[in-house]
């Protein structure tokens, strides 16, 4: 049996506003009140050595490419007869040597078909360490 009938009943209701405006005010607390300090680099100190330096570095083979497509191997020009002609000049500029590395010198207006002559040559030849020389721009 309902005896209130003609009441409604007013639904509670949250007023957020007032929550906002504390929540603010403690966010405000913590950013003033909060202490930034950053993390400082690992001080680090590394063992030390009293041995040499290895004497066994591997042998560097430097092939030069200039922009006419001719190449050079240690300073000494070499025809270019193929990638298998190329690999063989290296070999023979190695001279037993196991593991050289091929430095390859192009000039900037070298195509890209005379550097990969020489890394198709290099791999030929079974090197298969191969680097790049570059140079710095003068400013």
């Amino acid at each position: 049996m309902n005896f209130r009938r003609g009441r409604t009943r007013e639904e509670p209701e949250i007023n957020l506003i007032p929550l906002i405006d504390i929540l603010i005010v403690v966010l405000i607390f913590l950013f003033l009140t909060t202490t930034y300090s950053r993390f400082a680099e690992l001080q680090i100190n590394l063992p030390e050595s009293s041995a040499d330096k290895s004497a066994d570095r591997p042998q560097v083979l430097a092939v030069a490419v200039d922009a006419q497509g001719h190449y050079a191997i240690n300073g000494a020009t070499v025809p270019f007869d193929g990638p298998a002609g190329l690999a063989t000049r290296l070999q023979e500029a190695a001279k037993g040597a196991k593991e050289p590395v091929v430095a390859i010198s192009a000039d900037a207006a070298a195509t890209h078909q005379s550097v990969v002559n020489v890394m198709e040559a290099a791999r030929l030849a079974g090197y298969n360490h191969i680097s790049f020389t570059t140079q710095t721009r003068a400013k």
